[in-house]
């Protein structure tokens, strides 16, 4: 399999509880394991149209997601190779799986389609939650899920090797800021918590808000269903 380009993807949103299982089952197999310099570990965020190089580029495909399967919450199932982007698109918890089912319909449309594709994905138990960790139940389903995966790419002759000495935050597939441990050290209680923004953010010294006033002096108005002709 070494002539094989492997990639394995974790997509989501990390700012919405479960939202962002799919990263942190990437996060957890990069700390964990090694592979071959053909297989790529890919935190693929909310980039969704923007990962079509990618996919386009390799011959196995290994995707990490929450999607609402309305099933029980935690409840694991996986869809492989052509059932993937229409199964992506049944019921879209946000604006990355919209962009990630693009990518598949794209990379197909232009003769790109990996030969083999696995979504290993989860029914979240929570998503509205701005700024909210992933759940203490979606943890215990990230081990399952990188199990699935690594036998997954030991059936197609690709291995994964376990870490003597798991990897650090620091050396993380995204900033060290949004690692589970780091990211859920420094947030508040679920009592004290923004609920409009991470006061991290909001309060630092770093963030400065500077609006920029309408080049439009004279905007346009249209009164476009008449409700002016009913203003005493």
């Amino acid at each position: 399999m070494n002539d094989k380009r492997i990639l394995i993807l974790g997509i989501g949103n990390v700012l919405w509880a479960d939202e962002g299982f799919g990263v942190r089952c990437i996060e957890e197999l990069n700390r964990q394991y090694s592979f071959a310099d053909n297989v790529l570990l890919m935190d693929g965020g909310t980039q969704g149209i923007y990962l079509t190089p990618h996919v386009q580029e390799c011959d196995i495909l290994v995707i990490f997601d929450a999607i609402d399967y309305g099933l029980e919450p935690g409840e694991m199932k996986l869809v492989k190779d052509r059932d993937v982007p229409s199964f992506m698109g049944a019921k879209k918890l946000s604006l990355h799986q919209m962009g990630f089912q693009e990518v598949m319909f794209t990379a197909d449309l232009l003769g790109d389609y990996p030969e083999k594709v696995i979504l290993i994905g989860v029914q979240p138990f929570e998503i509205e939650d701005f700024g909210g960790s992933l759940r203490a139940d979606a943890k215990k389903k990230i081990e399952p899920c990188l199990k699935v995966a690594i036998a997954y790419l030991d059936d197609l002759g690709v291995v994964a090797t376990k870490r003597k000495e798991p990897l650090s935050g620091i050396d993380n597939l995204s900033p060290p800021e949004l690692a589970l441990e780091h990211y859920e050290s420094g947030r508040p209680s679920v009592e004290e918590a923004c609920r409009q923004g991470d006061d991290r953010v909001l309060n630092s010294s770093k963030m400065v808000f500077d609006p920029k006033p309408s080049p439009i002096n004279d905007p346009l108005s249209v009164d476009v269903d008449y409700r002016g002709q009913y203003d005493k």
